[in-house]
């Protein structure tokens, strides 16, 4: 039987998106198979803001959280195991769901799936304006 976590986070990620708010999630950054910037980690954990317009590719898996992101205007292919996500909430209200902490067995790692490196097609510094005479 699938777990219920992946469906509450992307429950709540459309209800925040759906009343203008900004979904967030918590993430466990010591847990196997966690990609995010080490730079943002404290204590072991990083807040990501996953909404539409701060993310491309977003992609809320049953396994993996992925997508990508501008961190201090380099782009970065964010990918997360759904059991590493401790929490996930609106930053406006803090209304969201705290997931019990789950120690990982590295053998029930998800598999990674594979995707190509988008980072520089998908993500560009901004638009290109031309003079036209």
């Amino acid at each position: 039987m699938d777990s219920l976590k992946p469906y509450y986070i992307r429950s709540i990620h459309q209800w925040a998106v759906d009343n203008g708010h900004t979904p967030h999630v918590l993430v466990d950054a010591n847990k196997p198979g966690v990609n995010v910037p080490d730079d943002y980690v404290k204590d072991g954990e990083i807040v990501l803001n996953v909404h539409p317009q701060a993310v491309a590719s977003l992609d809320l898996g049953n396994e993996w959280l992925m997508f990508l992101a501008r961190f201090a205007g380099r782009s970065y292919q964010v990918e997360v195991p759904v059991y590493a996500v401790r929490a996930v909430f609106a930053r406006e209200n803090g209304q969201g769901m705290t997931f019990p902490e789950v120690a990982a067995d590295l053998s029930e790692v998800p598999i990674r799936p594979p995707r190509p490196d988008m980072t520089h097609s998908l993500l560009r510094k901004g638009p290109v304006l031309r003079v036209v005479k």
